[in-house]
Formats: structure tokens, C-alpha cells, sequence
């Protein structure tokens, strides 16, 4: 099993590697649609009934075939780069961030896991959130270049190890245990601070997630932005979580080896990404 993981893992980063030192925007694009429409069908696989899963894959292709032409207007290769704001309605980023607030963040709190709760409403919540968060990860990496987008991943990643690590030594009080029992509060709160550290001291290194936030603010503000991303990527590892159990599953899916499905590994993401374009300024430009 631990050889499984590692060697997806190796596979994975390769992949990720090769699309970010391309010289063309275009090998990243297509990972990140590939990507969001397996996210987008291991979603819709928790959300939906029985009777409805079948369209699952269905949706996730159709939404897919979108994207490629969202970015395709866009981004034609013969011609400069257009505004930011025209690969997605500038507020379509707020709206998603909203739902966040108002549909993931209440059922977190409540940790219902009977059985799937609003399976239309969460199901078109998933369209809504991976189209977004995959429209932010374009926008970031076509405007401000690979190392912002790694730098804004690793947030989450220090976020999710310290959070680990800082649990099993600390952890006393459970997080949400209805939903996710291993988490606790100390170690969402030392996931927080190590992301938050992460991201103030790379506003020192160029073209870094955490230098663009300080071009707008002081490095306090910034401090203060990225333990709010890294708790708000909490709730999107626990929404996830969520919906697993309603669904009786342990992995959103097995098409990762080693590490279940592909929504298991960029959960914390979801809601992270639209918020941090927003903080950037560039949708509204």
C-alpha cells in the first residue's frame, strides 16, 4: 500500500512538474480540466441518489467539454492575453464563496451523516465550486506564473501536515466529530499558523502567492489573509468529509492508487481558490 502511494505520488508530481516548466500554458490547462472534471464526477458520485449517479459522469463531461471551450475563447494562442475577467463573469467568484458559506459551512456544523441531504442543491454546489476553483487555478497561474500557483498549494500542504502532526501531539478537542473524529481544534489551529508563516515569509520571493498579497497589504494583513484561507480549507477537507459518510464511502474514488480519488486529494482547495483570486484584485480589473 505505502509503495501504491508513493509511486502515484512520484507519478502525479511528474505530471504536475512537466505542465508547470512547459513553455505553454496549455499542458496545465488540460491537467487542471482533466482534473476538475474527475473531482467534479467523484462529487456527484456522494451528492446524487442512486437513481441519478448514473449521470454523473455524464455532467462531469459536458462541464469538461466547457471549460476547454471557456479557456479556448479566452486564451486563443495567436493572440495577446485578454482581461482576466473574461474567462469567468467577474462575479462568479463571489457567488461561489457565498455558497461556501452558506450550504458547505452550516451542514459542517450540523454533521448530519445519515443520508445525502439536497442532493440536487449539493450537486449543482459541486458544479459551481469546481468550475470555480478550476477558473481561479488558470487565472493564477496564466497571470502570475507557476510559482505563485505552487506557493498558494503549499499553503494548504503546510496547513494539512502541520495540522497532522500538531493533532497527534496536542489534539484534545475534537474539531467536528460527527463528521471527521481524528481532527481537533489544536490541530486546525497549528495548521493555520504554519500556512500563515508559510505564506508571510514568501511575500519576501518574487512572483510568490504570499508577494502578491503584500503588493495590496502590510505582511500583518497578509498573516491575518492566510490563516483565513487555511481555515476555510479546513472546511472544505470536512465538507468533503461529509459527504463521504452520507455516502458510506471511505475515498471519493479509486482512480488515485495509493490515494483514493482525485476530489480526496484537492478538497481543501475548492474553497480556497476562489478566495485567493479575489484577494488578488485581478477578476475585477
Amino acid at each position: 500500500m505505502l509503495l501504491q502511494r508513493v509511486l502515484t505520488a512520484i507519478v502525479l508530481l511528474m505530471v504536475l512538474l512537466g505542465a508547470l516548466m512547459a513553455p505553454s500554458p496549455w499542458p496545465l490547462i488540460a491537467v487542471l480540466v482533466v482534473l476538475a472534471g474527475c473531482a467534479l464526477w467523484e462529487w456527484l458520485r456522494l451528492s446524487l441518489t442512486p437513481t441519478w449517479q448514473p449521470a454523473a459522469p455524464w455532467v462531469a463531461v459536458f462541464t469538461s467539454v466547457v471549460m476547454c471551450w471557456l479557456v479556448w475563447t479566452w486564451m486563443p494562442s495567436t493572440v495577446a492575453l485578454p482581461a482576466a475577467s473574461r474567462l469567468i463573469h467577474p462575479w462568479f467568484m463571489p457567488v461561489t464563496v457565498v455558497a461556501w458559506a452558506v450550504l458547505a459551512l452550516p451542514q459542517v456544523l450540523q454533521g448530519h451523516t445519515a443520508d445525502r441531504r439536497f442532493p440536487a442543491l449539493m450537486s449543482l454546489f459541486g458544479v459551481l465550486a469546481i468550475v470555480s476553483a478550476w477558473g481561479a487555478l488558470v487565472l493564477l497561474f496564466v497571470e502570475f506564473g507557476a510559482w505563485c500557483l505552487v506557493s498558494l498549494m503549499a499553503l494548504i500542504w503546510f496547513a494539512d501536515i502541520a495540522a497532522y502532526f500538531t493533532g497527534r501531539a496536542f489534539g484534545r478537542h475534537k474539531l467536528a466529530p460527527a463528521v471527521s473524529p481524528g481532527k481537533t481544534w489544536e490541530g486546525a489551529i497549528g495548521g493555520v499558523l504554519a500556512a500563515a508563516v508559510w505564506t508571510t515569509a514568501t511575500a519576501l520571493v518574487p512572483g510568490s502567492f504570499g508577494a502578491i498579497l503584500a503588493q495590496q497589504w502590510s505582511l500583518p494583513i497578509v498573516f491575518a489573509l492566510a490563516s483565513f484561507l487555511a481555515a476555510i480549507s479546513i472546511i472544505g477537507d470536512l465538507f468533503e468529509s461529509l459527504l463521504k459518510r452520507r455516502a458510506g464511502v471511505k475515498d471519493s474514488s479509486r482512480l488515485l492508487p495509493g490515494h483514493g480519488g482525485v476530489y480526496d486529494r484537492i478538497d481543501a482547495l475548492l474553497p480556497v481558490a476562489p478566495v485567493a483570486i479575489m484577494l488578488t484584485g485581478i477578476i475585477f480589473q
